[in-house]
């Protein structure tokens, strides 16, 4: 994955292929998810292809791995959100789509007030869907150097946990050398 998107290149270009390694390293220790104040879901992906996970199963699941091809961590890290109900296979070929409804009823089931994704690509860098309950957050503007898209960022302060949303554009690319110099 990190081969494909660029990122290790450009680790290598401005570091060392050593720092490289590192973080691939470090990534298989990252969170699958967070919650915020326990109402607030944060994943990469999304929900899941099966009705009934709660946040308990989440914690089960081993994340020192490389992602399978189907389950938890696959649906977290690949799943998007549908306009229409129930769920579809997804336009990636892992993890799913899922509506609304699912939506929903993973809030409801582990009492939380919405969830926060990314991994989509949006015109203003976020996009808000299932009637509020299901909110996209992209923070790279341009992404890949084609899309011409803004990021954005989510602010969620205090206990109503109302999202307060900024976007952004691209700025050039920095002349770097691995040196830093």
């Amino acid at each position: 994955m990190n081969k494909m998107y660029g990122f290790e290149g450009e680790v290598k270009s401005k570091y060392t292929s050593q720092m490289a390694d590192f973080f691939t390293e470090i990534f298989d220790y990252l969170p699958l998810c967070h919650l915020i104040n326990g109402k607030v879901f944060v994943c990469h992906g999304g929900l899941f292809r099966d009705d009934g996970v709660t946040l308990n199963d989440i914690k089960k699941t081993n994340r020192v791995r490389q992602p399978p091809d189907d389950g938890i961590m696959c649906d977290l890290l690949w799943s998007d959100p549908q306009d229409v109900k129930g769920r579809g296979p997804s336009k990636r070929g892992v993890g799913c789509q899922f509506g609304p409804d699912v939506t929903k009823k993973f809030c409801e089931m582990n009492d939380l007030d919405y969830v926060v994704r990314s991994h989509e690509v949006k015109p203003e860098g976020y996009e808000i869907h299932h009637d509020g309950k299901c909110i996209t957050v992209f923070s790279a503007p341009n992404y890949c150097d084609t899309m011409g898209n803004k990021g954005a960022f989510i602010t969620i302060k205090g206990d109503s946990l109302k999202p307060r949303f900024t976007s952004f554009t691209a700025v050039d690319h920095p002349s770097v050398s691995k040196t830093g110099i």
